[in-house]
């Protein structure tokens, strides 16, 4: 009954066509923000691989050594998962089918990325750190190409 209904009420009266790029179609897109994750990932997986445990038996120093631990791999794992959402957003949001012909790698491109935020969540992994940054450093040129303009790269490090 209801999509009788539904289909009665769409016949009488047809809601028109729209279409955007996004759920809100601000058209404000950067990469920067998946850069400044990518950063932490990379930041947070040398902290993780310089700590030091400390002797067996201070029970105080493992203590804060474990908490030191799971406080770097929550930011880091949050970090990673935030750089994959915005990678997303750009790749289904700002990309579209015309930009395939100026970097017919882009699927490929972001596809890697967001494998690399996952592979970067699961280990502590500094090659994939350092790869994760290097592709999106990638889709930074690609991006700014794709705009016709040409903004540095940047990084903290």
């Amino acid at each position: 009954m209801k999509n009788w209904l539904l289909r009665t009420l769409n016949r009488l009266v047809p809601a028109e066509t729209v279409s955007a790029h996004c759920d809100g179609p601000c058209g404000v897109y950067d990469p920067c923000s998946a850069r400044v994750a990518a950063e932490a990932v990379l930041s947070m997986t040398k902290k993780l691989l310089a700590l030091e445990p400390p002797a067996a038996g201070d029970k105080a120093a493992m203590a804060a050594y474990h908490n030191t631990f799971s406080r770097y791999t929550a930011i880091k794992e949050e970090q990673a998962h935030l750089c994959k959402t915005e990678l997303l957003v750009l790749w289904t949001d700002f990309f579209k089918p015309q930009h395939l012909e100026q970097f017919p790698d882009l699927h490929e491109t972001f596809w890697n990325a967001a494998k690399l935020c996952s592979a970067c969540k699961y280990d502590v992994d500094l090659e994939k750190a350092e790869q994760l940054m290097a592709t999106v450093e990638k889709i930074h040129h690609m991006f700014w190409k794709a705009k016709n303009r040409e903004v540095a790269w940047y990084t903290a490090s």
